[in-house]
């Protein structure tokens, strides 16, 4: 964004990302969702505001889901309100679609599961009904759900398939033949900028961003790690077994009241056992979305800089 022109303002709580921000011309405003005032001022003069900010965990409390991505949104919501905005770009989740059921080429109008798969999927669920209402109030808004983004400074999804390996405990769920889509980074960054000129028609619209290359989670790992150049230390479980040994795990956590989250949990155990996919053909035709970075030279890249921050 700062490199296309644009004066750019971001907010976030770690300051070590935020100096980082601060040394490319980049305004920095250190705070948090829940921060009704500091998220109002950060806001504030802002043309376009762009929403990516959650708490996103496989475990935790749901009060510090819910106060950080619904009243966080809402604080967003009035905060654009308030200063008049031009549009605001909402980063949602495909996770509110995800039922424990293989399911493909999910549409962004098809149902949703009566019983959200966890606390996270739950709010954000809620924080799209938020940004639902602030539409309905006159607020130009285009939300996105873009599915298992990857690329230089994960933290969440292929760090976690790394360690796990390295311990010989990377569990292959029905023998990894599930089907899952990936997202790479600079293609939910198109997706983005996109957001920002997509024609009148779009506003209020929701749209799923992938890559738009299924593959099994197999194929994923063999990519992943032949271009690390480490060996798969994977073990077979099939899914009935794996999501016990996942709720067991879970009870354990509650009962002794630990905030770690368990080596296993029923939502990553459905996430790598069942096929989910999604459409991308109204991202394609409304906001002209075209994924550049395949997952193939994403996964080279990623492996690339891997090397270089672990070498």
């Amino acid at each position: 964004m700062h490199n296309l022109g644009h004066n750019v303002t971001a907010t976030g709580r770690n300051l070590q990302i935020g100096a980082q921000l601060a040394k490319q011309g980049i305004i920095f405003l250190p705070g948090h969702l829940e921060d009704r005032t500091a998220t109002l001022e950060s806001c504030s003069g802002q043309d376009i505001v762009f929403h990516s900010g959650a708490k996103s965990s496989l475990w935790g409390r749901y009060t510090d889901f819910y106060d950080s991505n619904v009243i966080g949104t809402r604080n967003i919501i009035d905060g654009c309100l308030g200063s008049r905005v031009q549009r605001l770009i909402h980063v949602s989740t495909p996770s509110i679609y995800f039922d424990y059921k293989d399911r493909l080429n999910i549409h962004e109008s098809d149902r949703l599961p009566r019983r959200s798969a966890n606390a996270y999927a739950e709010t954000k669920r809620l924080a799209e009904v938020e940004v639902d209402k602030a539409f309905q109030a006159g607020l130009p808004v285009i939300t996105i759900r873009p599915r298992a983004i990857f690329g230089p400074g994960d933290q969440a999804i292929v760090p976690r398939l790394i360690e796990a390996n390295r311990a010989g405990k990377l569990p292959l769920i029905r023998s990894g033949r599930a089907i899952i889509d990936l997202t790479y980074i600079d293609n939910v960054i198109q997706a983005l900028l996109l957001c920002m000129k997509a024609p009148a028609t779009t506003l209020g619209g929701k749209f799923n961003i992938t890559n738009g290359e299924p593959s099994s989670f197999s194929e994923v790992l063999i990519q992943l790690f032949d271009r690390l150049e480490e060996p798969i230390r994977s073990r077979t479980v099939p899914y009935q077994l794996a999501y016990w040994i996942a709720g067991m795990m879970e009870l354990a956590a509650k009962l002794s009241g630990s905030a770690e989250e368990p080596l296993l949990t029923r939502y990553s155990v459905g996430l790598l056992g069942r096929n989910q996919t999604l459409d991308i053909s109204a991202a394609r035709e409304q906001l002209g979305y075209k994924p550049d970075i395949s997952i193939k030279k994403g996964i080279d890249i990623y492996a690339a800089w891997y090397k270089k921050q672990h070498r």
